[in-house]
C-alpha cells in the first residue's frame, strides 16, 4: 500500500476551489512540516529532533541520548526509536535501551557529565529516560543522586513515567507523582499529544535553567493517542524569569560537589528556580475566570482537563456559561 495519502485543503478566499495537498506518512518526523498527524509515542521521537534543531538555531552543538526499559503505556517507544535509527543518528541522537531501568537512568545521568570537564564532543547532551511506574520505583536511587547532582546547562533530562492507574496492563495500579515529589523532581502533566511536544520543549528549558530532572506523566490516554498537532520547531518561545534568583555559580552539575552543598542547592535554590520558570512561561493557567465573583473553582491537570472541557461543552456555550455560573476553571501543567 502506498504511503501517500491526501487531505482536502480549502484555498483561502470566497469561491476558491478546494485542492488536494499531498501528505506523506513520514511528515511526522519532517521538521519542515507544521501540521502533522502523530501519536504520543511518535511525538517523543519528533521532540528529540526538534530539540536538536532548536539548539542549532541557538548556536549550540548538542547531542541526544535516549534510554529506558519498555512497559505499557510506553511500550512502543523503543520500536519507534529503532525504526528511525538512521534519522536519529544523522542528528547526533543515540537510542540505547537499558538492560533495566536503573542502568538506563545511570547512563542518562552520565550524559550530563559529558562536557563537565571540557573534554566532550558536544556543548551538552539532552537525555530522555522512559519506564513504567514500577520502573520509576526501582530507579529511585539513581534519580535522587542525579537530581541532586544537577543537569548540564546545555543538556537537560526528561523522565517519562508511564502510569497505569487502574492496572489495565500492569501487575500493580501505580501513580508516580508521589515518588518524584519525594525526590524534588518537578512533574509536567500533558493533556494530549500537542502538550507532549510542548511540555517536552518546556521541560528541557526548565531542566537546564533549574538544574533538575523533569518528569512527564504518560498515561494511555495521552501517550497512546493520536492527533494532528502543530509541530513547528519554533512554536514555543521560552521565557526566563524577569528576576533571576539563582546563585552566581548557577544550579547545574559540577565536579567535586560536596553532598550537603548539593542538598542545600536543591532545597534552597532549585525549588524556587522551578517555580519562577513555570510562572514565567505561564504553564498553570486560568481558562475561565468565572466572572468578577467566582464562587466555584475547578483545578484540572493532564487528561482530566480535556474531560472537564468536554463536560462544559456538553452543557452549552462553555466559557460564557461558566462565567454566568461563577465557575472558574484552572489547568495545572506543572503539578
Amino acid at each position: 500500500m502506498s504511503d501517500k495519502i491526501t487531505d482536502k485543503v480549502h484555498a483561502a478566499g470566497s469561491g476558491a476551489q478546494p485542492h488536494l495537498a499531498p501528505v506523506n506518512l513520514a511528515d511526522k518526523y519532517d521538521l519542515d512540516k507544521s501540521d502533522v498527524f502523530i501519536t504520543g509515542t511518535q511525538a517523543v521521537v519528533r521532540l528529540t529532533l526538534m530539540q536538536k534543531a532548536r539548539d542549532e538555531a541557538a548556536g549550540l552543538n548538542t547531542g541526544g541520548y535516549v534510554s529506558g526499559y519498555r512497559g505499557s503505556p510506553i511500550g512502543g517507544l523503543d520500536m519507534a526509536m529503532w525504526k528511525e535509527q538512521s534519522r536519529l543518528k544523522a542528528r547526533d541522537i543515540v537510542f540505547e535501551p537499558g538492560l533495566n531501568e536503573d542502568l538506563a537512568a545511570t547512563a542518562i545521568w552520565g550524559t550530563q557529565q559529558a562536557e563537565m570537564r571540557g573534554e566532550g564532543r558536544f556543548d551538552g547532551v539532552f537525555g530522555v529516560w522512559y519506564g513504567k511506574g514500577p520502573g520509576v520505583d526501582r530507579s529511585g536511587d539513581v534519580f535522587r543522586h542525579a537530581n541532586l547532582a544537577g543537569t548540564s546547562k546545555n543538556g537537560g533530562v526528561l523522565l517519562l513515567m508511564g502510569d497505569d492507574h487502574t492496572a489495565e496492563s500492569s501487575t500493580t495500579a501505580h501513580q508516580s507523582e508521589f515518588h518524584l515529589l519525594d525526590l524534588k523532581i518537578p512533574i509536567l502533566s500533558p493533556a494530549g499529544v500537542q502538550e507532549i511536544l510542548d511540555y517536552g520543549v518546556f521541560g528541557y528549558g526548565l531542566s537546564r535553567y533549574a538544574g533538575v530532572w523533569v518528569g512527564i506523566k504518560c498515561v494511555k490516554d495521552t501517550i497512546e493517542s493520536t492527533a494532528v498537532v502543530d509541530g513547528r520547531v519554533d512554536r514555543l518561545t521560552l521565557q526566563e524569569p524577569k528576576v533571576d534568583r539563582r546563585p552566581p555559580d548557577g544550579l547545574n552539575i559540577r565536579p567535586n560537589d560536596p553532598i550537603l552543598v548539593q542538598e542545600e542547592r536543591l532545597h534552597v535554590h532549585k525549588r524556587y528556580a522551578v517555580q519562577d520558570y513555570v510562572a514565567a512561561n505561564k504553564l498553570n493557567q486560568t481558562i475561565t475566570s468565572g466572572g468578577k465573583n467566582a464562587k466555584v473553582g475547578i483545578i484540572t491537570a493532564g487528561k482530566s482537563y480535556l474531560d472537564v472541557r468536554q463536560a462544559m461543552d456538553d452543557l452549552g456555550n462553555a466559557e460564557v456559561r461558566a462565567n454566568d455560573l461563577d465557575v472558574r476553571l484552572n489547568t495545572c501543567g506543572c503539578v
